[in-house]
């Protein structure tokens, strides 16, 4: 049942079906059902949107309870029919955010397909290429690690990644 509702077509059905039945209630003349159903499709919408998975997991990985992280993102079923394609880079950057801690490999890969995918936001894309090197610095691939901190940088328009940029910076320098 829970793998239907993560279904994104299902969420737009549902959407439009609400949508519907306001435009059904208003030619009854109940505005006020017209109304509440209007809001329930905007909130089915951004559900299609914003993922309340995705949305649970940055909470947990907010308050750093990665495992907690781990195990709503687990809830996720065959991630790429139910997610859509920014949720889906959201989805495998916040996993390799986990990994990065527990399985370097693992974490690689996530984050390196987060990135193929595409990140929305500038910040967000400089948060993982910043994740990104401090896995390839771990597996002593220096000049890689390099050239991710300086696209990060690039990246990065309002300094809030700076310290952990800078930070890198001289750890790189003592391998």
């Amino acid at each position: 049942m829970i793998q239907i509702l993560q279904h994104k077509y299902f969420k737009i059905l549902v959407g439009l079906g609400l949508i519907a039945l306001a435009v059904w209630q208003f030619t009854e003349d109940n505005i006020g059902n017209g109304i509440f159903l209007i809001f329930l499709a905007i909130l089915v919408f951004f559900l299609l949107v914003r993922n309340e998975y995705l949305l649970a997991a940055f909470f947990k990985m907010r308050k750093e309870d990665l495992d907690g992280a781990e195990r709503v993102l687990s809830k996720i079923k065959n991630p790429e029919q139910a997610l859509i394609k920014p949720q889906l880079a959201y989805y495998n950057m916040l996993l390799g955010m986990i990994y990065s801690r527990k399985n370097i490999n693992q974490a690689e890969k996530f984050l390196r397909k987060a990135l193929q995918i595409g990140l929305v936001l500038k910040q967000d894309q400089a948060l993982a290429k910043l994740s990104l090197a401090g896995v390839l610095m771990a597996k002593r691939r220096k000049r890689e690690a390099i050239n991710l901190l300086n696209e990060a940088k690039k990246l990065d328009k309002k300094g809030m990644l700076k310290d952990q940029i800078r930070l890198m910076k001289q750890q790189l320098k003592r391998i």
